[in-house]
């Protein structure tokens, strides 16, 4: 057994989750580990190539997906999303943060493609759930937080484009909301849907076969069972392999959608590393988008009204970036995110290093677990 085996064999040896897959990756050299089950009580092991739902590791793809826009000249940072996105043309914020929906006043500036990026055009989660405005997105979204249960898309940014935001653009930093409009600006910017569009300028050219918003049925039996945490600390299935991600989404969240392995996050993650390069040497993204996706964007006063999400750290365009060394695993410019099924992954461009984790147990909030700590600290010092 491995060390990184036998990290992960402690918490699923005291039933915190089915199983796990992990890797860490310096240059050429790959530790991985793969322990447990896809399934509790389930016979078919996890493997290096299993099938999860990745959750909000699918926000750095996103923004990815919008920087080949800039590349291309077909946007630029400074640019009013309004053009493509009319239905935010004529944001209204609400007066304070704990006003009622109906007490507004215009925006101070429009939103713009930098806003989306950073996470600052307003809309989005704020450490406090109790907020109107906060309560009010779930409704927007039909009830629910899994990208299956969401309207359509233009229904959806109809709906938003009436719903005040809760601060100014480029005032705040709030999570979430912004990686779903990135999805939607680069469906009406490119006349093609966000999966067309990953699969063909980002997914292709780095490898990333097994990455995409569903399970089809030849894969299935790689894909996990994911469960969330029950009072007592047992486990309640939430969605099997033939649940919510076996058919293609009416609605393919940039937030959230997507689903994929360990190599194919490390297949992007080296892409970042390599400043937008894939390994033949073909570019995916330019050296200064790839940049940019690794600079911190946010204030002190930002950082601090968001500590329950953003740990102290900075954020990018897509996941936080590390500004100091206040934890252990911490190193400045370190990139990546956590997503809420359980996934995790990170970049660290100072020591060339790749840490992903992947299990299929959900986060019970937004502070990161413990085995990710664990995780991240055993990196720290592979």
């Amino acid at each position: 057994m491995t060390a990184l085996e036998d990290l992960l064999s402690g918490y699923i040896g005291k039933g915190w989750a089915p199983g796990a897959v992990a890797l860490v990756a310096r240059g050429e050299e790959v530790e991985a580990a793969a322990v447990g089950t896809r399934a509790a009580g389930g016979s078919g092991p996890m493997t290096r190539d299993t099938l999860f739902r990745i959750a909000s590791l699918t926000k750095p793809i996103t923004a990815a997906a919008v920087m080949l826009l800039v590349d291309d000249g077909r946007i630029s940072l400074d640019d009013p999303v309004a053009t493509w996105l009319p239905e935010l043309a004529e944001p209204r914020v609400v007066r304070t943060p704990r006003s009622e929906l109906d007490d507004t006043v215009p925006a101070a500036r429009p939103i713009t493609v930098f806003h989306l990026l950073s996470s600052q055009a307003g809309y989005g989660l704020a450490p406090d759930f109790s907020l109107p405005h906060v309560r009010g997105l779930f409704g927007l979204q039909g009830g629910s937080w899994e990208p299956a249960g969401f309207p359509s898309p233009d229904t959806w940014l109809a709906r938003l484009g009436e719903y005040p935001l809760l601060h100014h653009p480029g005032d705040a930093w709030l999570y979430n909301t912004c990686s779903d409009l990135q999805g939607m600006l680069v469906a009406r910017v490119t006349g093609r849907s966000l999966p067309e569009f990953l699969a063909e300028r980002i997914l292709a050219p780095l490898g990333m076969s097994d990455t995409g918003f569903f399970v089809p049925p030849s894969r299935r039996d790689r894909f996990t069972t994911c469960y969330r945490s029950d009072p007592d600390g047992g486990l309640v299935e939430t969605d099997a392999p033939d649940g919510m991600w076996s058919t293609e989404p009416g609605f393919a969240s940039g937030a959230g959608g997507l689903v994929s392995t360990v190599d194919d996050w490390l297949a992007f993650a080296r892409m970042l590393l390599a400043d937008g390069a894939a390994p033949d040497g073909r570019r995916v993204l330019s050296a200064s988008s790839v940049r940019l996706m690794r600079t911190d964007h946010t204030t002190a006063r930002q950082r601090a009204a968001s500590e329950l999400f953003l740990q102290g750290q900075g954020w990018g365009f897509g996941g936080s970036v590390d500004l100091d060394t206040r934890d252990p695993w911490t190193s400045p410019g370190r990139y990546g995110w956590v997503g809420g099924t359980g996934t995790t992954a990170h970049v660290d461009p100072a020591t060339g290093t790749v840490a992903v984790l992947m299990t299929q147990r959900f986060m019970n909030g937004p502070v990161p677990e413990d085995v990710m700590r664990d995780f991240w600290q055993y990196a720290a010092r592979a």
